[in-house]
């Protein structure tokens, strides 16, 4: 089963829920602003060390993340601002989340490896330069959806990472490094092959 079936399936089981927000009419900006708190509180709380709670509040601000759209299309909200306030907010929890893990990793007690801090750094320069080759692509004209680490994937496995505890973190850590980095690469490659085509 590919990704896009998966994503299916996972909006088919969501679906009682956005039915419960359009039905009391909670408008996508405020699905949106409560999956950030859950995020930002999920930063403020992993650099506690509070990894697992951490992970859960990750996992329910994602959820948050697929709801705020399809509220937005419920309700017919949908538009390019709400899409550019999302990606927004997408891209401050992730700074967050990122920052909240690297507060607590040079702050243990025990200390740290230094390639830690450094792997910590290139996950969340792959996972932003992920979303910005999309942004900059379709900025030209281009669809850019390709890639084998999207938003979805790294929100799973950092959820997952959290919630296994430290060791499992850092190799979830190295693992997202090098997947987001390629994830960019493979949309460069797919932006070059398309604007060659089109000229």
């Amino acid at each position: 089963m590919d990704k896009r079936a998966l994503q299916a399936n996972a909006r088919k089981v969501l679906d009682p829920v956005v039915n419960a927000l359009v039905a009391f009419h909670i408008s996508p900006l405020l699905v949106s602003l409560f999956g950030l708190a859950l995020a930002v509180w999920g930063g403020v709380v992993a650099a506690r060390g509070s990894l697992r709670a951490a992970g859960i509040f990750l996992l329910l601000a994602g959820l948050c993340d697929v709801l705020d759209g399809d509220v937005a299309r419920r309700l017919g909200k949908s538009s390019r601002f709400g899409a550019f306030i999302d990606s927004m907010l997408d891209r401050v929890s992730e700074f967050v989340l990122f920052g909240g893990i690297l507060l607590y990793v040079v702050r243990r007690p025990a200390g740290f490896e230094l390639y830690e801090p450094v792997v910590i750094m290139l996950a969340l320069m792959g996972s932003v330069m992920t979303s910005y080759a999309r942004a900059r692509a379709e900025g030209v004209g281009i669809e850019c959806k390709v890639g084998v680490m999207e938003r979805p994937e790294r929100i799973a496995l950092m959820a997952i990472g959290l919630i296994a505890g430290y060791r499992f973190l850092m190799a979830v850590m190295i693992l997202l490094a090098a997947t987001s980095l390629y994830t960019v690469f493979q949309r460069i490659r797919h932006v070059h092959r398309a604007a060659n085509q089109s000229s």
